[in-house]
């Protein structure tokens, strides 16, 4: 969630299998059991089946645009937690030149929430990386694991999607249930919005829409102005989907 990518009171300690309740917060210390998770990922808000893609087009309020691909692969990852993590691939260009490589790795509870347990992620300029900021793996250092999608969002929940004190502390929110959304993938309807928001840049505010059976279709920038739409939804052969789970951030895949 490098690209950006109040307060639900919960007593949070040891966490097995967290439904609707028991969403992680702040920095509330979280200790995932491992054989509550699992690598597939199948809530219908934010599905990973692997070998899928999803193209996506990001306009900046300047009006220039990058291009987006997420590929959801077939290689897995133990993360220091313990938890077997599912790799997906988000890579951004801009005019073919890559910009920005990431590998993220999340995981379903046994309730079918899917948790967010880190990133290897690196920016390039010129073809030479620049940083890798923002990087970080549940259990190491004190980065702390957050969730990405409840198993049955309502609006009004709100959750740590990342910890990583001063460098990855994303916060989100179900804003609402049943919204349409028009994209070049096409029509949805029956979406759930959510916001996200961190408090290492107060002014950033990004509202996200979920597809059920598709996951993410629409990323509005309320600040800046920019938007990130999905273009398309394309399955990629099981070679490929391996292949982008493995290759070095900021080669070709």
């Amino acid at each position: 969630m490098a690209r950006l990518r109040r307060l639900l009171v919960c007593c949070l300690v040891v966490v097995a299998g967290c439904g609707t309740e028991g969403l992680p917060q702040a920095d509330d210390p979280v200790d995932l059991d491992p054989a509550e998770f699992t690598a597939d990922i199948t809530n219908p808000w934010f599905p990973l089946e692997p070998g899928t893609r999803w193209t996506d087009r990001e306009t900046t309020e300047e009006g220039e645009t990058v291009d987006v691909v997420v590929t959801a692969t077939s290689v897995t990852r133990e993360i220091a937690d313990g938890v077997t993590a599912r790799v997906v691939r988000d890579t951004v260009t801009r005019d073919g030149d890559i910009i920005e490589d990431t590998l993220d790795w999340y995981a379903q509870d046994a309730d079918g929430t899917v948790w967010y347990l880190g990133e290897d992620t690196a920016e390039f300029e010129d073809g030479e990386l620049t940083t890798q900021e923002g990087s970080f793996e549940a259990g190491v250092d004190g980065a702390q694991a957050g969730v990405i999608m409840p198993a049955s969002p309502e609006v009004g929940m709100t959750y740590r999607q990342e910890f990583l004190e001063g460098e990855a502390e994303d916060h989100g929110e179900v804003l609402a249930l049943g919204r349409r959304a028009s994209v070049p993938a096409g029509e949805y309807d029956d979406l759930v919005k959510t916001a996200d928001t961190t408090p290492l840049e107060p002014d950033v505010l990004e509202h996200k829409l979920y597809a059920r059976g598709v996951g993410l279709v629409l990323t509005i920038d309320k600040e800046a102005g920019g938007r990130e739409e999905l273009l398309a939804v394309t399955h990629v052969s099981p070679a490929e989907a391996r292949r982008a789970g493995e290759a070095p951030l900021g080669e070709a895949y």
